[in-house]
């Protein structure tokens, strides 16, 4: 039917040992069965993200694309969004089997996403569709902001010292300060706090649209982060952290000083996270969008 891709392959047993293996071995017929149930037929090669498996297909002759997702927490939450959403400024979902993890969307433009867009387009852009996206009165089973916070402060120093105290203490320290401060007052809104450029494709139906959400109940500006993240050596090539940081505040109209905060925390996160993965690259990333907003 399919030749599940081989970085897709060794980055799930990577991530998920024997399960992982398990798991593969049972996607051709887990995707057979989803084909067989939604009338769906093969379009195109498998493409893939790190938790799962998008296969381009047909549905009555119309063009979509079957998602199979590793089942976690994460991925849990993606059809639950996007239904929130319903195809405004993300992909619509058609169809879903939350058992197989298996979800049916409309087919947008794979080859083209805002990575592709110089950093001074890609920006505002962007921007908008993270203050869109955060719409109110999300589903219940979102978790929240405040939850996910209180992990974070409950494991900070645990995780600085398991991964050799590699951060400067004053950067820790603020961190936890920080979180300790706006963690308990934190939003009520449906926050993408994944978007970043790679994740958002062109389309016929709007010209971007948002794909692969990772999603909390909280701030829109905890999904400030990986705009300046994720193309961090284009946005010091063209026009500098400060420029680009004000220019995300103005486009997706957020609090300046809870962007400031909540970038400290999301990039130290990351941080420690790079590190316990060996990543050589993130964390010196993370360093230096850390040491431009604290001026250090």
């Amino acid at each position: 039917m399919f030749t599940i891709p081989p970085q897709f392959v060794a980055d799930t047993i990577q991530r998920e040992g024997e399960n992982g293996r398990k798991w593969l071995a049972e996607l051709p017929q887990k995707v057979k069965s989803l084909c067989a149930d939604w009338q769906l037929t093969l379009d195109g090669q498998p493409m893939h993200g790190y938790f799962g498996l998008v296969l381009p297909v047909r549905r009555r002759n119309i063009p979509c694309v079957l998602k199979v997702t590793w089942i976690n927490k994460t991925t849990t939450l993606e059809p639950i969004a996007l239904a929130a959403w319903n195809g405004e400024g993300a992909v619509k979902l058609l169809d879903h089997n939350a058992t197989a993890g298996a979800l049916l969307l409309e087919r947008l433009n794979q080859q083209h996403s805002l990575n592709d867009l110089p950093i001074e387009e890609a920006i505002p852009l962007s921007a908008t569709l993270l203050a869109r996206l955060a719409i109110p009165n999300p589903p219940a089973a979102i978790p929240s902001q405040q939850a996910m916070v209180a992990d974070i402060i409950n494991s900070l120093h645990t995780r600085w010292q398991q991964y050799g105290q590699s951060i400067p203490a004053k950067v820790i320290h603020a961190t936890h300060d920080l979180a300790q401060q706006y963690g308990p007052t934190s939003g009520h809104r449906l926050v993408n706090y994944d978007l970043h450029y790679l994740n958002v494709l062109a389309s016929q139906r709007e010209p971007w649209l948002a794909v692969d959400p990772k999603v909390v109940l909280g701030d829109p500006e905890f999904g400030f982060a990986q705009l300046l993240f994720c193309r961090l050596e284009d946005i010091e090539a063209n026009g500098g952290l400060d420029h680009h940081f004000n220019s995300i505040i103005k486009h997706a109209q957020l609090n300046e000083e809870l962007a400031w905060a909540w970038t400290i925390v999301r990039c130290v996160d990351y941080w420690l996270w790079a590190l316990s993965m060996g990543f050589t690259e993130d964390p010196v990333r993370c360093e230096k969008i850390v040491n431009w907003l604290l001026k250090t």
